[in-house]
């Protein structure tokens, strides 16, 4: 395993570490903590206004939350403010360990436009934590109702502070987008109280998630205020007061919100304005029952309903909060000793790819480890073979050609020479034949046919030697991209099949088991392309030598000719 964890160290070697300043350890019996960054710079969702008492959905997951420290129903989770000091009101909706999901609602203090250090920490790993008293009635005072649609099916749905459910049974479905939410099946879910209700002209907002499966319906309705669905395309009425724009896909999750208020009637659309406008002066009151999915199939979930007019960027804020979307939130698990390291320890992107790898991908990326380590050896090894080989042969070469004697050749000094190893070969041919001795008949033609026959059997031997285990790097330029793949691929099923039984489709829950398992093919790769160059290089110089030892042959046998053949 240490070898595989060094190789994949090797791999990524330049994979970007987030740097960030170092916090204190707000209580030292928790063993880690995940730091969520909410960032409103231009590098991530970009707002204007200081929004206060913001409620937003923080998601856990494998990537940045180590479930197997943390006790087994969540109850040591602790969620603390940027200033590391601070506890913050939360509310846990979500908490499976066995899948390794959760999802955590967090209120806000405040969160500042134009910045990247809004942030929480959610600290855990203390089996010794007591399990603290959380309540879902945590968004602010204008909020009138936030359904979450937490629950069991059958139950009513409730808002947040509980005082307000459904007037009928609700139909959970385990795939929502933050956590459960309700299908839909053409009658529509209804809440009445006197707090829902407001003035004509406001102040009022209703927001929710949709994914529609049919696009012609009611979507949202109370009394003379409707949000209706014609093949996708919304039109919201208040009275005689009509404003459309947008259109809903099929099959995704849409943000939609509605204010009433300002003088103006507006709708909202995943976070940015699609119709907007201006009320009469004396409009119809907001009263009645509120329903939701009047002739609409599909999943509903976040319904919330608030006695203020939200205004555009509170309303950016909580599309791109809800949806975990990459560019506002970033979540990273710490220990410790990371956090203590300051800008080295931040556990950065390779750090959450070791951490997610599953078994399958490990015993790849440990073969890999292992064929890496045998091709470094053949390639080291060979290099050093061809280069001795080669310098001794031009050593060899000169002495052969500066000396007369075509049998007196000195090799005591060449011993890594292949030529001289060849010369010494047909040396023990013509002994065989007294070549050189007083009375020695001339060579004739067979017999020097028969020496270079003998030569040339050492030389393809010689040859055999230098090509020796370069068909481990052949094995390791063909073979290791496949594993690699192999692994991807075997990695990739794993996580969706996890996250399907898990019911959570969120970016941030596939996308660190889908990098870690690229990581195979990564790996894969760092043991091929190596190989394939010192593979090309090797064969190049052993090419080369392979040619001197052919000409050499030849020169050979020509020189012993001339000298010692008939005539």
């Amino acid at each position: 395993m240490k070898l595989a964890r060094l190789f994949s160290a090797a791999v990524i070697s330049a994979a970007c570490v987030l740097p960030t300043v170092a916090h204190a350890w707000w209580n030292a019996d928790f063993t880690q903590r995940t730091r969520v960054v909410f960032n409103t710079s231009d590098q991530g969702v970009t707002t204007q206004e200081a929004l206060s008492g913001v409620v937003v959905p923080v998601r856990l997951h494998s990537g940045n939350f180590d479930f197997l420290n943390a006790k087994l129903d969540g109850s040591d989770l602790r969620v603390v403010a940027a200033d590391d000091k601070t506890p913050l009101k939360f509310w846990v909706e979500r908490f499976d360990g066995a899948n390794e999901l959760a999802v955590v609602w967090v209120q806000l203090p405040n969160l500042l436009p134009g910045t990247d250090k809004n942030m929480v920490h959610v600290y855990a790993g203390n089996e010794q934590a007591p399990a603290e008293a959380t309540s879902p009635a945590l968004f602010d005072g204008a909020m009138l109702a936030a359904v979450t649609f937490a629950g069991q099916t059958g139950e009513p749905a409730a808002d947040a502070s509980g005082q307000i459910a459904s007037a009928g049974p609700v139909v959970r479905d385990n795939t929502g987008l933050i956590g459960a939410a309700a299908r839909l099946d053409g009658q529509p879910l209804s809440w009445s109280a006197d707090r829902l209700k407001a003035p004509g002209n406001g102040p009022y907002s209703i927001s929710l998630w949709f994914k529609p499966e049919a696009l012609t319906g009611t979507l949202v309705s109370q009394g003379a205020l409707s949000l209706a669905l014609d093949a996708g395309k919304p039109t919201l009425k208040l009275g005689d007061t009509v404003a459309t724009g947008g259109e809903l896909p099929t099959g995704a999750w849409a943000h939609l919100a509605i204010t009433v208020g300002n003088g103006q009637l507006t709708l909202y659309i995943n976070g940015g304005q699609a119709a907007q406008v201006e009320l009469p002066a004396a409009a119809v009151p907001l009263e009645g029952a509120l329903t939701v999915g009047n002739g609409l199939t599909g999943l509903v979930d976040q319904l919330e309903v608030a006695a203020t007019v939200r205004s555009a960027d509170w309303v950016k804020m909580a599309h791109a909060a809800q949806s975990a979307d990459a560019k506002l939130v970033l979540a990273v698990t710490e220990t410790e000793d990371t956090a203590d390291a300051g800008e080295g320890g931040e556990q950065g992107h390779f750090a959450i790819l070791v951490d997610n790898l599953t078994v399958d991908a490990w015993v790849v990326i440990i073969i890999l480890a292992v064929m890496f380590a045998i091709a470094a050896w053949v390639m080291w090894e060979k290099a050093v073979l061809v280069g001795k080989v080669d310098k001794a042969n031009q050593r060899f070469l000169q002495g052969f050609r500066n000396t007369r004697d075509v049998l007196a050749v000195p090799t005591n000094e060449v011993a890594n020479s292949s030529l001289a190893r060849l010369y010494q070969a047909g040396l023990r041919e013509l002994q065989k034949r007294d070549v050189g001795k007083a009375g020695a008949a001339p060579l004739s033609g067979a017999s020097l046919d028969a020496v270079k026959a003998a030569v040339d059997a050492d030389l393809i031997r010689e040859s055999h030697t230098l090509n020796s285990k370069i068909v481990l790097l052949t094995i390791a330029i063909s073979g290791g991209p496949f594993l690699g793949l192999l692994g991807t691929v075997v990695g990739v099923m794993i996580t969706f099949a996890a996250i399907a039984a898990a019911g959570d489709v969120n970016v941030n829950a596939i996308a660190p088991g889908i990098a870690a398992a690229l990581l195979a093919t990564v790996a894969g790769l760092a043991v091929a392309i190596p190989a394939l160059f010192g593979y090309n290089y090797l064969a190049a110089r052993i090419k080369n030598i392979s040619s001197d030892m052919s000409i050499f042959v030849d020169e050979f046998v020509t020189r012993v000719a001339e000298v010692h053949g008939a005539r």
